[in-house]
């Protein structure tokens, strides 16, 4: 099979953004965890807290610099591959990848240093508020690449000028589009709950192993609130976002939904094989109406089908309706997961279920597939367009041959799965580590320390550069 410049241009950018968004999904999360922990150290000073900190620092810190260098070979591919769209989109996007440069990345960097290798080195408040820094910069940066992606799902406050360049004219417009807050809270809490399920399940790992371990108890009991109490809420914030996806790309609600046929009171297709030459979906096994009340919160609302639409507008049904599947069906087993937890917390056996720790093992992976699928439903969903109705695919890529990008491809093919692969061995080597923090220390409210003794740090220990 012969491919085209564009397939392989398209594909390229598929297989390193999804590289990449694995370690976002999950710094941006691990940021905070880390921000929490040092939190409840200085609060209550039990010992528990600052060893599950040591613990997830090195991890945060290779996360970290895989997710640098995976985002910064992604956006060469804008001038290499994609010229046309950089050219024409320049003026809108490109500020607004520079203000998470000069914002978030700045601010991550500046106290980067710090949180890793400062504990010993500054007092404890000033190295809790590094580590707070770097929780707000890993979010900020979310926000401006958000942004981006939003407004070219969504273009707003633009004008275009007489090269055919889009213009900023409302920048508040541009920053805040139509679909850029339910898109931004929708990711935010996947980052958060991805980096749930992988603490969740390193924890009980260790307590498969180790019954008695405090610092598995205490990872898999925070990650297991965080999966009870988020979980219903990115639930609803999906809905929501799909409802603002009704209102500006219904092409892809009908992608996502499998449905060719617009109609009303239609059915949710639980199951189904989508055939784009047919303009069907086989074998469908579906709800009667279901689909219009959860996307028209009526029983009798109209659902659009792709027929409704030219077919050179099509996205991909193929695709798009499967990885929505598994996005949502990964959602609703982080749900039971999560109301299960509660069943055991509420009985005093969270800890001593080897049941629901293998569960929640398995469940570990789970955030990076969900995050993937739901990368592939907003991408592929988009297409034929980079810039949603405005600019087209076809017409965003650079005069290049298929065998240039086709060689560049394998190359990255196998550079990313040698040192990403060294990565993440790394990380998993290390999260198989037995995990500290039996010793618990003074509850908040008590000494800690005899009047008049000055104890050695108690944050001593820290990560050496050479580790």
């Amino acid at each position: 099979m012969d491919f085209s410049a564009i397939d392989l241009a398209r594909f390229q950018f598929a297989f390193t953004v999804s590289f990449h968004i694995i370690f976002p999904s999950f710094t941006i999360g691990l940021a905070s965890y880390l921000m929490v922990l040092e939190g409840l150290w200085l609060a209550t000073r039990r010992e528990v807290y600052l060893q599950l900190f040591k613990y997830w620092l090195k991890i945060f810190a290779v996360a970290f610099g895989m997710g640098v260098v995976s985002g910064i070979v992604m956006t060469y591919q804008f001038g290499t591959n994609w010229s046309v769209f950089s050219d024409k989109t320049g003026p809108v996007l490109g500020p607004l990848m520079g203000y998470e440069v000069l914002s978030a990345f700045f601010l991550e960097a500046g106290f980067l240093g710090i949180m890793l290798f400062g504990l010993n080195r500054v007092g404890p408040r000033l190295h809790f508020m590094a580590t707070a820094m770097v929780a707000f910069g890993t979010a900020l940066s979310g926000f401006w690449i958000l942004s981006v992606n939003s407004w070219m799902q969504t273009p707003a406050g633009y004008a275009i000028n007489e090269a055919g360049q889009f213009i900023p004219e409302n920048w508040f417009e541009i920053v805040f589009n139509p679909s850029f807050p339910y898109r931004l809270v929708h990711m935010m809490l996947a980052a958060y709950l991805t980096t749930a399920f992988v603490v969740g399940a390193v924890g009980a790992w260790h307590l498969l192993k180790e019954r008695g371990n405090q610092g598995a108890k205490v990872m898999l009991s925070m990650a297991m609130w965080m999966a009870a109490l988020v979980t219903p809420v990115q639930i609803m914030a999906g809905d929501m976002h799909g409802l603002n996806t009704l209102e500006h790309q219904p092409a892809k609600i009908a992608a996502m939904e499998g449905h060719f046929e617009g109609e009303n009171g239609a059915p949710l297709i639980l199951f189904g094989i989508p055939d784009m030459e047919a303009a069907e979906t086989h074998y469908r096994v579906e709800v009667p109406k279901l689909g219009s009340l959860i996307l028209t919160h009526s029983l009798d609302g109209r659902v659009p089908g792709l027929k409704d639409f030219p077919r050179e507008d099509w996205p991909n049904a193929s695709i798009v309706f499967f990885s929505f599947r598994v996005m949502v069906g990964i959602g609703f087993l982080m749900l039971g997961i999560g109301v299960w937890s509660l069943y055991l917390r509420w009985r005093g056996t969270l800890a001593d279920t080897p049941l629901f720790h293998r569960a929640v093992l398995m469940m570990g992976p789970t955030g990076f597939i969900a995050v993937l699928a739901g990368w592939i439903t907003t991408e592929v969903g988009r297409q034929p367009y980079t810039v949603y109705g405005l600019l087209r695919t076809s017409d965003s890529i650079s005069p290049v041959d298929a065998p240039a990008v086709a060689t560049s491809l394998v190359i990255f093919i196998v550079v990313y799965f040698i040192v990403f692969g060294i990565g993440t061995g790394y990380i998993l080597k290390a999260m198989g580590k037995r995990p500290g923090g039996d010793a618990q220390g003074p509850e908040k409210g008590e000494p800690t320390r005899a009047a008049g003794v000055t104890p050695a740090p108690a944050y001593a220990d820290e990560p050496k550069p050479a580790e």
